[in-house]
């Protein structure tokens, strides 16, 4: 098992949670770095030390960033993948609500290569859903399901040609079975459900 984590807690407010996620570093794909649904304003202290220890302990960095499927200027999406590599030393990039439809595949392959050119030597589009075909070349993993237990089982099937993907899933039980070769499986669930670690890596006091 592989677990992609987006953990988006500050680690001063959760030192032992982040703490666990690196002694797991093992078991991990990589984590989402996500200071303030991106990199912020300016780099924060405190989130380029995990960086760096999550480095140190060979985990990739996935600087995050959302398009807004489609919607957000490239310029602006670069702009994010160059502080986090800028500021967290970020190895790879994580493209948030990235599109689906084909119609919008020269976007998604202009920003490929704009995330490869700004040092992401990994990169995860998180889809949340099956994608056309077409956009599988473009990335080393794509999320193609995202969204809580209840809607799981009802998930659309991998596209044709999908050999590695990942699914992440909140207001999971944690026994719930996915399917995915990388996952992420979390109690967490509202608005915030990737304020929790992993049923695999929880953290008990």
């Amino acid at each position: 098992m592989h677990l992609l984590v987006p953990y988006y807690e500050h680690p001063a407010d959760r030192p032992a949670e982040w703490d666990a996620l690196i002694a797991a570093a093992p078991r991990l794909y990589g984590v989402v770095l996500n200071p303030a649904s991106g990199p912020g304003a300016a780099p924060d202290r405190e989130f380029a030390a995990v960086a760096a220890r999550l480095r140190a302990a060979r985990v990739r960095v996935l600087g995050y960033a959302d398009t807004d499927y489609g919607r957000r200027p490239h310029a602006d999406v670069v702009r994010d993948l160059l502080r986090h590599r800028d500021w967290y030393g970020a190895d790879g990039a994580f493209l948030d609500q990235a599109a689906t439809d084909p119609a919008l595949l020269g976007h998604y392959r202009r920003l490929a290569v704009a995330a490869r050119a700004a040092g992401a030597a990994t990169l995860v589009l998180n889809h949340g859903a099956p994608p056309h075909p077409a956009y599988l070349p473009l990335a080393d993993l794509p999320v193609t399901f995202e969204g809580p237990w209840e809607a799981y089982a009802g998930r659309a099937p991998e596209p044709p040609g999908a050999d590695r993907y990942a699914h992440l899933v909140y207001a999971a039980p944690a026994d719930a079975p996915v399917a995915a070769p990388v996952r992420c499986v979390v109690p967490g669930a509202g608005a915030h459900p990737w304020g929790t670690l992993p049923h695999a890596l929880e953290h008990r006091p």
